[in-house]
């Protein structure tokens, strides 16, 4: 007797099929494509703010991991790149103006050193040709007046150096460093906000997979949602009557116990299949049919549930 009750299940069940005469009526199921939830990054879970059974809007909180790493790597990023922009400010603007007073005065003391070789020159040189002083005191007053006039030089040029800031290499090399840190600060950054995720998109929560204290690997899904733009109807056609549907084409889905709904054919598959047994009888089974796929309104979408059975009729 047990073994003769899956046979008789099985016919009980295929005798709708079989007895079915309309051509525009077709059994199908429905589906969904799930969101699968994760974080990029590993860590335990500290928080889970959603059920299962949840409705929740986009950008509703879903779960959170620890982030004490990524809190201490954030604020060391951050350290690095005030310290390399420090550093590239400094090159940048040169010399403190303290440096450059104290420059300025060097210069003037030189100067006027100059100023006093110069004049003492002029004096020598009218001495040197009457024979009143010897040629060595001519040499010796043009030695004096040269070596001021290159403490000038040197002490002008530095001054405009100062001014200038640091050399085009080491400002480049600056510029490096600035980038290199805020390109690190940036990835901690992304590493701390991965750590807490939101709903892409308004949904229902289908299941929740981790508790809070569990540690959850890397790209692990933690919540599964539905958004209703994701269920979907399937069903099959025949091949005699594919040429009748085409994609955006309108279809009744009919459910036990429910007024029906409308919803779009947003498939039709190129290849041909064996009729599925489980939706066909014994007789049609060996007909060739063509998998479509039909997408309700989203409104209609939360009356639908994966793997409810359907009537589809055809337009």
């Amino acid at each position: 007797m047990k073994t003769l009750l899956p046979m008789l299940l099985a016919t009980s069940l295929a005798l709708p099929a079989c007895t079915r005469s309309d051509p525009n009526l077709l059994n199908g199921y429905v589906e969904a494509d799930y969101v699968r939830v994760a974080a990029p990054v590993a860590g335990r879970l500290v928080k889970r703010d959603v059920m299962r059974g949840d409705e929740i809007t986009a950008g509703a909180p879903l779960f959170s991991l620890n982030t004490d790493d990524e809190l201490a790597a954030r604020d060391e990023a951050a350290a690095k790149v005030a310290t390399a922009e420090a550093r590239l400010a400094d090159l940048l603007k040169g010399d403190r103006t303290e440096e450059l007073v104290a420059k300025d005065a060097s210069l003037r003391q030189a100067q006027a050193a100059l100023d006093l070789s110069t004049a003492e020159l002029k004096r020598v040189e009218p001495l040197v040709r009457s024979k009143a002083l010897a040629a060595a005191d001519l040499d010796q007053a043009r030695s004096n007046e040269h070596r001021d006039r290159a403490r000038v030089a040197e002490l002008s040029a530095q001054i405009v150096v100062a001014k200038l800031g640091g050399r085009p290499d080491a400002i480049g090399a600056a510029q490096s460093e600035v980038k290199a840190a805020r390109d690190q600060l940036a990835g901690a950054e992304w590493r701390l906000k991965e750590k807490s995720q939101t709903a892409p998109a308004a949904a229902r929560v289908e299941d929740t997979l981790y508790e809070a204290g569990e540690w959850i690997p890397a790209g692990t899904p933690v919540v599964t949602l539905l958004p209703p733009a994701n269920v979907k109807i399937r069903f099959y056609v025949p091949e005699t009557q594919l040429a009748r549907l085409t994609k955006g084409a309108s279809v009744a889905i009919h459910m036990d116990g429910s007024a029906p709904v409308q919803a779009t054919i947003s498939f039709i598959s190129n290849q041909a299949e064996y009729t599925p047994p489980v939706i066909y009888s014994r007789e049609t089974r060996e007909k060739l049919v063509f998998l479509c796929e039909a997408r309700p309104q989203a409104a209609d979408a939360p009356r639908l549930h994966p793997g409810q059975p359907v009537e589809v009729h055809l337009p």
